[in-house]
C-alpha cells in the first residue's frame, strides 16, 4: 500500500470506530474488514483494496510498526531514542541503532521509515 492508502485506511478505521457499529471492547467485531473495504472503495475507488488480501495484512503491519516505535519512544529503555517531528521518524545515534537492531530484528525497518500517521 502507498502512503495515501495507509492514510485513508486509518481514517476509515477511525470513522468505523466512531460510528460504533463494529466495536467490541478493544477490537472490532467480525465483518469489520468487509465494511472497511466498502468504505475505502468510496474514498479510493480505483485502489481495488480487498479485505483479506490487503487490509488484514496492512493493519497487522501498521500495528506491529506502531508497537515498535511506541516502545522505542516510551519503553523502559527509551532514553536513547527521539522523534523528529519534521521528518516524522525515530532518531538516534548510529551506535544505538546498531545495538538495537542486533537484538530486535524487526526494528531494522524502523530505522529509515517515516511514520506520518503517528
Amino acid at each position: 500500500m502507498v502512503p495515501e492508502e495507509d492514510a485513508a485506511l486509518v481514517a476509515c478505521m477511525v470513522d468505523l470506530h466512531n460510528v460504533g457499529t463494529f466495536n467490541a471492547y478493544t477490537r472490532f467485531k467480525v465483518g469489520y474488514l468487509n465494511e472497511l473495504e466498502r468504505m475505502l472503495e468510496k474514498v479510493l475507488p480505483h485502489s481495488m483494496l480487498k479485505a483479506k488480501l490487503n487490509l488484514e495484512l496492512r493493519i497487522r503491519t501498521l500495528k506491529r510498526d506502531w508497537a515498535i516505535v511506541y516502545n522505542m519512544l516510551n519503553g523502559k529503555d527509551n532514553s536513547d531514542f527521539g522523534w523528529d517531528e519534521h521528518r516524522q521518524l525515530v532518531i538516534t545515534e548510529d551506535a544505538v541503532w546498531n545495538s538495537y537492531i542486533s537484538s530486535h530484528k524487526k526494528g531494522q525497518s524502523i530505522q529509515t521509515s517515516q511514520f506520518p500517521l503517528l
